[in-house]
């Protein structure tokens, strides 16, 4: 199946599907501090307050739908091989249609086991303290915290340094490890940026095009491009 995409997603993929992103003056984190929210620390201290954190992302997952990026997205799958490497937790991707998706921060759809974190199962409702997997433990959200390692960054890295075409959509590729994927990409490699309020450019990658546009405005177009050059 033809060349190979690979495709980084952050927030602003999932932003013009009405989830907040937590960078902006009104994201997910505003009231909050992270380390309250994301860490094993604050998990340990205050598991309701956590818990109760995700419970509402989860519910704002299940009225969510995918926009028009996400749509677009699915389509390459006909024309290239694609991988799509998302820092994202929801499931927008997978519900558009693509297939073959690497979250590297988690899935907002899944828990694991404080017990056993090979434990993993899929959860769309609420958790709270004394919610059990099987074994009995607690159960906690399926999600990558501050201070915890990225388990498929190794994997992801792998892919990145196999692209023939790299797209980045809707991350500012300013929060590492996740950051430094784009480094892992071969010189020369054919790299597109969409992305509203671009932080890179030319200056930094000289074989990179930006797309200053919304996820669902400029990857539609993006995408049309790449498939009548695949043709």
């Amino acid at each position: 199946m033809g060349k190979k995409i690979v495709i980084l997603t952050g927030a602003g993929m999932s932003a013009d599907s009405g989830l907040k992103t937590f960078r902006d003056e009104d994201g997910l984190w505003e009231g909050h501090d992270v380390m309250e929210v994301a860490s094993p620390h604050g998990f340990a201290r205050n598991p309701d307050l956590v818990l109760e954190f995700y419970n509402q992302r989860r519910r704002q997952l299940l009225s969510a739908v995918p926009n028009e990026g996400h749509k677009a997205l699915a389509l390459l799958e006909d024309h290239y091989d694609v991988t799509i490497v998302t820092q994202n937790i929801d499931d927008l991707h997978e519900r558009a249609g693509s297939s073959h998706i690497i979250h590297l921060h988690g899935e907002l759809f899944k828990v694991r086991s404080t017990g056993n974190p090979g434990l993993i199962l899929d959860w769309k409702s609420d958790i709270t303290v004394g919610s059990k997997c099987p074994e009995g433990h607690q159960l906690r959200p399926h999600i990558v915290w501050f201070g915890e390692e990225v388990p498929l960054l190794p994997k992801a890295a792998s892919i990145t340094q196999n692209a023939d075409i790299l797209l980045i959509i809707g991350t500012s590729l300013q929060v590492y490890p996740a950051a430094g994927l784009i480094h892992y990409a071969n010189p020369g490699t054919p790299m597109y940026l969409v992305d509203p309020k671009p932080t890179l450019g030319r200056g930094d990658f000289p074989n990179l095009q930006v797309i200053a546009q919304k996820a669902a405005e400029g990857v539609p177009t993006l995408v049309a491009d790449l498939i009548r050059k695949a043709v």
